[in-house]
């Protein structure tokens, strides 16, 4: 795991790349560095084609995400907001802490995620995928752990409205990067 603090470069291209716990590559897309705070990276992306997702619906090219990448922590956040900049939603990704080269960033899905309306309902989704997974890829009782303890930590921030969930900060760039 990368833990370093060091400076990056900020506005710098970098890739993100999802595996899934056997390795094999889950879907990859580029992002921009918006900033840098102690673990805490910040991107952000720009779908350029519609996508159809089972739990998100129709996401238009234009779509814009921020993401928020703890290297410390089992979890991400991302936030969506249409092309006009209104707030989509939520969606939270339980997973290994990443990984930070300076040009990739890459992590593991654990398969257990939040959504996140504007309104700051949620609910978790996902949760069959990860027990049936957990079995399949052997997840150790240590990993198990961890991403139910991320899960727990999502639910107390989005309860709270703490960051990023209290809307602090979360300007959306113009420039985002197309996905």
């Amino acid at each position: 795991m990368y833990f370093e603090t060091k400076s990056i470069d900020l506005d710098v291209m970098i890739t993100v790349r999802v595996h899934k716990y056997d390795g094999s590559e889950h879907r990859s897309w580029n992002a921009k560095v918006l900033r840098q705070e102690g673990t805490l990276l910040v991107l952000d992306a720009m779908f350029d084609k519609e996508i159809r997702h089972d739990l998100l619906g129709t996401i238009a090219p234009g779509t814009k995400s921020i993401e928020y990448y703890w290297l410390d922590r089992w979890y991400n956040i991302f936030r969506f907001a249409e092309p006009n900049g209104e707030l989509r939603s939520y969606y939270c990704n339980v997973n290994v802490p990443p990984a930070f080269d300076g040009q990739v960033l890459s992590y593991v899905d654990l398969d257990l995620d939040i959504l996140v309306e504007p309104d700051l309902s949620y609910r978790v989704v996902d949760f069959d995928d990860f027990e049936l997974n957990a079995a399949r890829f052997g997840y150790s009782e240590d990993v198990q752990t961890k991403a139910r303890q991320g899960l727990e930590r999502l639910v107390e921030l989005i309860e709270a409205r703490a960051f990023p969930f209290s809307d602090a900060g979360l300007a959306v760039n113009d420039d985002s990067v197309s996905v």
